[in-house]
């Protein structure tokens, strides 16, 4: 179930896109084996509600440690702007590239390469999800980010605590949080003005 505002060319995208997902999932691990019948609710509408957050604009979207493509395909799948997918596992990066191939999405690039390694213009946005805890997140949204760029990041159980052992190691930034519309127990971070303290 896609949420209100998703165009239908958006949502057709959507479709074909888990259409790719589970068929290569049969060869590579891309959503745990529980997770497939419940992939529209626990990945894609996971994903999608990232979208609002997204602030308007052409400048381009980095999603590190993109996986099965939660949230970086999905985004790129409603979003006409450069998308670049970073995964440094091979065959996840094959999978992506070609779902972005089949999906014709020309406007993503899917980068075979380990974080550290990435070279790319400053973003407008980057996003994570599942990948590590603030503290480690944040030193690669500083360095990739523009100065108006903003991170968004969906955290778990957890996500106060990150917050305050991140601030704790002295990095500051200005905060938005949101509920999550699929976990209870979930908080969206959206994050603007990250540096380290004294840097």
């Amino acid at each position: 179930m896609t949420p209100p505002g998703v165009s239908r060319e958006t949502e057709e995208r959507l479709e074909w896109f888990l259409d790719v997902l589970l068929r290569w999932n049969a060869r590579i691990n891309l959503v745990s084996g529980r997770d497939l019948e419940g992939v529209r609710e626990r990945h894609l509408a996971d994903s999608l509600q990232l979208l609002p957050l997204v602030p308007p604009g052409e400048g381009a979207l980095v999603d590190l440690g993109s996986g099965g493509g939660f949230p970086g395909m999905v985004l790129a799948a409603a979003l006409m702007r450069p998308v670049h997918l970073v995964e440094a596992d091979r065959r996840k990066a094959a999978f992506l590239q070609a779902a972005a191939a089949e999906l014709a999405l020309s406007h993503v690039t899917v980068h075979p390469v380990r974080i550290e390694s990435l070279r790319l213009p400053p973003a407008a946005v980057l996003t994570a999800r599942a990948l590590a805890p603030l503290a480690v997140l944040l030193p690669w949204a500083a360095a990739m980010l523009s100065p108006q760029g903003v991170a968004i990041f969906p955290k778990g159980r957890s996500a106060a605590d990150e917050l305050a052992a991140a601030k704790a190691a002295g990095w500051t930034m200005s905060v938005e949080q949101f509920k999550s519309k699929t976990d209870p127990n979930a908080t969206l971070f959206r994050m603007s003005g990250i540096r380290l303290a004294g840097a």
